[in-house]
């Protein structure tokens, strides 16, 4: 007689969330669009794009979106920081339907945060701060935020707005969240700081 159970553990259930629970996918580039990135349609293919501040996370990223098969390429964008972009794809042609309503990005009525949706948020927009871990956002976004919100609750990761002034648009995650946080985005990818990445730090 097996002594795995049938179903999951109910004290075990955050680890459907990880970054260990499925394989990568497609589906995963929706974390950045929770956060500052973009896409784009034309025809019937699709391009996502983000506009990140450090070197460390251009080389986080293009493996990341090549683990998809997604490939990636960048430029510098004059200002110190870098764009982080696919090429035109037919396979992010159903991502771009799912979160464009004309020109405005909106997450779909089913839009939920996992650990790989996370990590691609973080490593393009998540940076610690002495309160905890901020998740950028994207500036012009404000329709996007309630619900990227909620779903960061669904996830055990309720967190607080930061305004404009104080570094954001961002959420923070803050005390004993930062630790869910760490369990759901996985180890620190080897190109991160130590500082930058939630459990590897303090």
């Amino acid at each position: 007689m097996s002594l795995t159970p049938p179903h999951p553990n109910p004290a075990r259930q955050p680890s459907l969330f990880s970054t260990e629970a499925a394989d990568p996918s497609l589906a995963d580039l929706a974390g950045l669009l929770a956060g500052p990135g973009e896409v784009v349609r034309m025809g019937g293919t699709a391009r996502v794009s983000v506009l990140v501040d450090a070197a460390w996370r251009v080389h986080v990223l293009v493996a990341e979106l090549g683990a998809r098969g997604v490939p990636a390429s960048w430029e510098p964008t004059g200002d110190g920081r870098h764009l982080v972009r696919t090429a035109y794809a037919t396979t992010l042609a159903p991502l771009a339907l799912a979160w464009l309503r004309g020109p405005v990005k909106r997450p779909p009525a089913a839009f939920h945060l996992n650990g790989r949706r996370l990590r691609l948020w973080l490593a393009a927009a998540g940076a610690a701060d002495p309160a905890g871990f901020r998740l950028r956002l994207g500036p012009a976004d404000e329709e996007c935020w309630p619900p990227v919100r909620a779903a960061l609750a669904a996830v055990g990761l309720p967190a607080a707005f930061v305004e404009s002034d104080e570094g954001g648009p961002a959420y923070r995650i803050t005390g004993r969240r930062v630790a869910r946080l760490a369990e759901l985005v996985g180890d620190r990818p080897p190109a991160a700081p130590t500082a930058e990445w939630p459990g590897t730090h303090g």
